[in-house]
């Protein structure tokens, strides 16, 4: 994962992040993508984050990964 240092997480807009207003769990790029996924079912383990917050993650998150619907159309 490529290093995001606190100046290049700043320019990043709040629109690349998975909770804009906390400007948590970044979506940069594929791999800051997979570990919010991760990080938010951990913090959903840990009760401190919601299963539809943790689903709001996933969803834009999986647009950066590039994954799939069965039908196979992008989400």
């Amino acid at each position: 994962m490529a290093k995001l240092t606190t100046k290049k997480r700043n320019k990043i807009p709040k629109s690349e992040f998975g909770m804009p207003k906390e400007r948590k769990y970044p979506l940069s790029d594929r791999a800051h993508a997979i570990n919010a996924k991760a990080r938010a079912s951990q913090m959903v383990k840990r009760g401190k984050l919601s299963s539809s917050e943790k689903a709001k993650i996933d969803r834009k998150a999986n647009k950066v990964i590039g994954h799939k619907t069965l039908s196979g159309l992008r989400k």
